[in-house]
């Protein structure tokens, strides 16, 4: 009877033995605490620790560990690991011999029967160490691991899922995080250290250094120990293995936020790419560290798909703030907006490529006051047609055509391109032709990647996307033209010189633009295939020092772009339906020149026009007398601004490039603001001061002809009660 109670206790504590996975279930169902990111092409571009309560790295394969740690650790845990069958019976019978005369014994547990308590929590120590029942069990299952699995895979699978120190589990983390290196380079110090964490895992250091000891003298018998106790304190602090490590962190971790993470994921970026990229961008923010300029981002995309081909987030060791991700921090995007905004007009057939814009000297009343655009260079062009306008970037005109669009409805057509703008049309007002709101790079660049698919557009892709979901959100031939304008290397010249590094040897559509006080400065354009987005600035919003539209991210677009065309031609996009060319001429201009040449131009068919020419010149500062002669008015007056001004500069221009305009009507005036000379002349420009200011007029003796009050608000200014 007694025999057959011990023959069934055995049974039972066996039973889990037999459902013992196989060698390939384990490895498959091995999970690393990070996930490797890799590229298109099939490269590890990341690796991203993505599980936090455990140190984890890959599976290695036992080919990949180096010989010196295979010798230690069979000498430290069982150095009859090839001769036995999964159980030591000599050490079993030499450990129960110890014990019965109250001897200290390094214990009978072979490699196989603690890689069965790995496998199986069932025969796991617990606190109070195991159970006679746990002891038997384990036993069995290490011999039928023994007889199902080879040698060299049970110790394959032990070192990968071995607990080492603290959170570290498996020799990959152990290695790179004690020792910064791969577990195929170990020494004999380094494997010495490594097999005695596995019996003593928190052990002190100088524990640990004398147990290394031994277990180097055994593997080579004229062995030295000399500092090995610093050596091994040393290890033990040290932390080598990061939570993140490759050449595109922020876009690892916006992709493992769309996909579920695995051991594997493959994204959209192409590693060659990236490479391209982060040199390039590293390379240029070091020749503008002179001028103020930290940081950089940048991102490149499939016009076909939308899939990200390369995501540079910050410039890394340059930064401060290495951390945030420049794709997707929210800043103002000066004059980048503008294509949207003629894109809009153009096919809301407001205006055409050749219509008239005059670029003078505007002041729009808003329920601030009034809003006095200003261009960059603080110069004025006159009359310029929409195509120099756009290309050439000038503000007022741009302004001006907001006002036709109305603010509200520009603020509509960038959200159905995708920008996730935080407020209304009406909070920007008229300022939203200069880009006042903030837009993040990454979708500044996709709706830009829309002007290069005919005004359609798709959210961007992360993972490979043949067929994407586009929908119109801007007139495809509207789309076409705009893109012909910023191609036009003849048509910016007048701002940035006919040998701009905008100028690629192949066919790019690109814009520039700066914020306010130089804080941003972006280049965004396309090629046929690719849409580029750059963007230099300081991740704290510091001012850069003289930082142009061609010298801060045009360099890096241009780079990047010529990289992608290298052996690749970009050719003209084809016109789509509904677009026709027309030979145009300009009328003469009001000062008795030429306004502009004559040349063929795209139309939205139905709105092709000859000729542009100016109706109406303004009236001159003269009255005809009945005699036919000119004499001056009477009594001077300032006709503008008008009394009670309100003034509100504008944000996106720094405040030393914005000017006030006084006119008066008579030329042989003086003019003065709160007590003090402050000009000459019919027609005046004045720096703002913010505050309540006193304007008079002036005649040659110091009368005072005329006076008006008038306020300046700013940014920061508070206004008096």
């Amino acid at each position: 009877m007694r025999r057959a109670l011990i023959a069934a206790w055995l049974a039972l504590a066996a039973l889990p033995a037999l459902a013992l996975p196989t060698f390939d279930e384990v490895r498959a169902d091995f999970r690393p605490s990070e996930t490797l990111v890799l590229s298109r092409e099939g490269e590890v571009i990341q690796r991203l620790r993505t599980d936090a309560t455990v140190r984890r790295g890959q599976w290695l394969p036992l080919a990949d560990v180096s010989p010196a740690l295979r010798t230690a650790l069979v000498l430290s845990e069982d150095k009859r690991f090839y001769e036995h069958s999964g159980v030591d019976w000599a050490a079993v019978s030499a450990a129960a011999w110890a014990n019965l005369w109250n001897q200290r014994t390094r214990g009978a547990s072979t490699i196989t029967m603690q890689l069965a308590g790995l496998l199986d929590g069932d025969w796991r120590q617990g606190p109070g160490g195991r159970t006679v029942t746990q002891k038997l069990g384990q036993a069995v299952a290490a011999q039928v691991l023994d007889r199902r699995w080879r040698k060299d895979q049970i110790l394959e699978a032990y070192l990968n899922l071995v607990p080492f120190r603290g959170e570290i589990v498996g020799i990959d983390a152990l290695a790179r995080t004690l020792f910064g290196k791969a577990a195929h380079g170990l020494d004999e110090r380094e494997a010495a250290v490594a097999a005695v964490l596995v019996r003593a895992p928190n052990a002190a250091p100088a524990r640990v250094a004398r147990r290394a000891c031994g277990v180097l003298r055994e593997m080579r018998r004229q062995a030295h120990c000399d500092a090995l106790d610093l050596f091994t304190a040393a290890a033990l602090q040290r932390r080598a293995f990061d939570a993140s490590e490759g050449i595109a962190p922020h876009f690892a971790r916006q992709l493992l936020r769309r996909v579920p993470p695995g051991e594997r994921v493959r994204s959209t970026v192409s590693a060659p790419l990236q490479r391209v990229a982060v040199e390039t961008l590293t390379r240029h923010l070091r020749e503008l560290r002179g001028r103020n300029v930290e940081d950089g981002a940048l991102v490149v995309l499939d016009n076909a798909t939308g899939e990200v081909l390369a995501w540079v987030g910050s410039s890394g060791p340059l930064s401060q703030a290495a951390e945030v991700d420049g794709v997707l921090a929210a800043r103002q995007p000066g004059s980048t907006l503008k294509p949207f905004l003629y894109a809009q007009a153009i096919g809301q057939r407001r205006l055409t490529a050749a219509s008239l814009l005059h670029d003078s000297p505007a002041q729009i009343p808003t329920a601030g006051g009034l809003y006095i655009p200003q261009n960059y260079d603080r110069q004025f062009k006159g009359w310029v047609s929409v195509r120099q306008a756009l290309a050439a970037s000038l503000n007022v005109p741009a302004v001006r055509t907001l006002v036709m669009v109305t603010p509200d409805a520009f603020f509509a057509q960038l959200r159905a391109l995708g920008l996730p703008l935080a407020e209304s049309g009406g909070y920007y007002g008229y300022s939203l032709a200069l880009g006042s709101s903030e837009v993040p790079l990454l979708h500044l660049t996709n709706a830009y990647r829309a002007l290069a698919n005919g005004g359609r557009a798709s959210p961007v892709a992360f993972a490979a996307t043949p067929r994407p979901a586009f929908t119109q959100a801007l007139d495809a031939g509207a789309a076409f033209i705009v893109g012909d304008i910023l191609s036009d290397a003849n048509a910016r010249a007048p701002t940035f010189g006919t040998d701009s590094v905008l100028a690629t040897r192949f066919w790019t559509a690109v814009k520039t633009g700066t914020s306010k006080d130089m804080r941003d400065n972006w280049a965004v354009g396309w090629s046929r295939r690719y849409t580029v987005g750059v963007w230099v600035g300081n991740a704290g919003g510091a001012a850069m020092h003289d930082v142009s539209g061609t010298s801060g991210a045009a360099p890096i677009w241009a780079d990047v772009m010529g990289w992608l065309h290298r052996g690749t031609p970009s050719r003209a996009p084809r016109p789509p339906e509904g677009v026709a060319r027309q030979a145009v001429r300009y009328g003469p201009a009001p000062d008795g020149g030429r306004l502009e040449s004559a040349r063929d131009e795209w139309f939205l068919r139905g709105t092709q026009q000859a000729l542009f020419a100016i109706d109406k010149i303004a009236e001159s500062d003269y009255q005809e007398s009945a005699e036919g002669q000119k004499d001056l008015k009477p009594t001077a007056r300032i006709l503008a601004p008008a009394p009670g001004t309100i003034v509100a500069l504008d944000p996106d221009i720094p405040p030393a490039h914005q000017r006030l305009r006084f006119e008066a009507d008579s030329a042989a005036v003086l003019w003065r603001i709160d007590g003090k000379p402050a000009g000459q002349g019919a027609q005046w420009a004045w720096l703002p001061w913010p505050g309540r200011h006193c304007v008079e007029l002036l005649d040659a003796r110091g009368r005072v002809l005329d006076q008006i009050p008038i306020e300046v608000r700013g940014a920061g200014v508070r206004a008096r009660e």
